[in-house]
């Protein structure tokens, strides 16, 4: 699998652009603000029907425009594969391959295999424990098809409970059986979505330590803990046990929505107790673990999106990474960096063919 040529049009700062791609590994150079990383965002966007940067659809839209338009030819099993994302004012956004429409973006995930590792990655460190939620789930959809869709469900089925229990406090009433169909069905699916997250995670883990400490040259002690309150108890007792702080809150407080991925150095949490360069590390080990393992189970190699992770790293790690890079069968592989000479010099040590794009 590998990306041959895009063309934006008004996506972002860009009113239009082609690029012809190596299909080993492709730089973007320039100086800050010049759009590199949005090339890289319209490569993720093609993957996953949305963008990495920003969630908000027609921002991505170039200023005083209608609409834009990212169209990439991609070669997988010898196979041209042609996906189209557009997306103008005031319509919904649309996803085409090969010309046809997808009813659901949900049917697209998973066909293009793609990992990004990038300094946004930070909020998987600092923010609340939905966007390591969603790092975990992420990971998991690209590779099952009916987790992504018990997962859909289940959070359709927990709007839905909520809006009831908005409405038990408003109009000052409560009735137990239409609650407990609610119950009974975020039971059946969160037990599922448990499983299969922990189930996940002990696959994983292994993968990730394995990476860090070849990163870090084994000098660190780094854990990834799954934080679920399925592990005390059954979600329906969970719903029943917390029935009167809902019914306070006008909220579910229970479920596998309130899972967590305790990010942990020497066992203390990573986000207090961790440099830069140890929490650096830390998050591009994750990716490169999901590269790996999204690459073993799918039987692909993932189209891989480096985007300005040089900065803030010692040498020595770099050239960890691109050793690492260079030594696995990593298939295709974009880079973004503001240092010209920089990229040339790393790129050049892995000795596979390359094309720079000076933006």
């Amino acid at each position: 699998m590998y990306l041959k040529k895009i063309s934006l049009y008004n996506y972002k700062n860009f009113s239009e652009a082609n690029f012809d791609f190596d299909n080993k590994i492709n730089c973007f150079v320039g100086k800050n603000g010049i759009g590199k990383t949005n090339v890289l965002d319209a490569i993720f966007h093609l993957s996953y029907g949305k963008s990495y940067f920003n969630p908000l659809a027609v921002q991505n839209i170039k200023h005083g425009e209608e609409f834009f338009v990212i169209e990439g030819e991609f070669e997988k099993k010898e196979r041209a594969e042609i996906v189209i994302c557009s997306l103008k004012k005031g319509q919904k956004k649309i996803l085409k391959r090969n010309g046809k429409q997808y009813d659901k973006f949900s049917e697209h995930i998973g066909f293009i295999p793609l990992v990004i590792i990038s300094p946004a990655d930070r909020d998987l460190i600092v923010e609340g424990s939905e966007t390591r939620r969603k790092f975990i789930d992420t990971v998991i959809s690209q590779l099952d098809t009916t987790y992504l869709n018990q997962l859909i469900q289940y959070q359709k089925t927990l709007s839905q409970r909520n809006a009831l229990l908005k409405y038990f406090a408003l109009n000052q009433v409560f009735e137990t059986d239409t609650l407990s169909i609610y119950n009974q069905q975020l039971d059946e699916l969160g037990k599922i979505i448990f499983e299969k997250r922990n189930h996940f995670l002990a696959d994983f883990v292994p993968i990730f330590n394995k990476h860090h400490q070849t990163i870090t040259g084994s000098a660190e002690t780094v854990q990834l803990v799954y934080e679920s309150q399925l592990f005390e108890k059954d979600l329906l007792q969970l719903l029943q046990e917390s029935i009167n702080k809902d019914r306070v809150l006008q909220y579910t407080s229970a479920g596998i929505h309130k899972d967590d991925l305790s990010f942990e150095i020497d066992h203390y949490p990573i986000k207090k107790f961790g440099s830069q360069g140890q929490q650096k590390s830390f998050l591009i080990a994750l990716k490169l673990a999901q590269f790996e393992f999204v690459k073993k189970n799918s039987g692909e190699n993932p189209i891989l999106l480096f985007d300005d992770i040089f900065d803030k790293l010692d040498e020595s790690r770099v050239e960890k990474i691109i050793e690492m890079v260079n030594n696995s069968d990593f298939g295709q592989l974009f880079i973004s960096d503001t240092h010209p000479e920089r990229t040339e010099t790393i790129i050049k040590s892995t000795h596979q063919s390359y094309k720079i794009f000076n933006l």
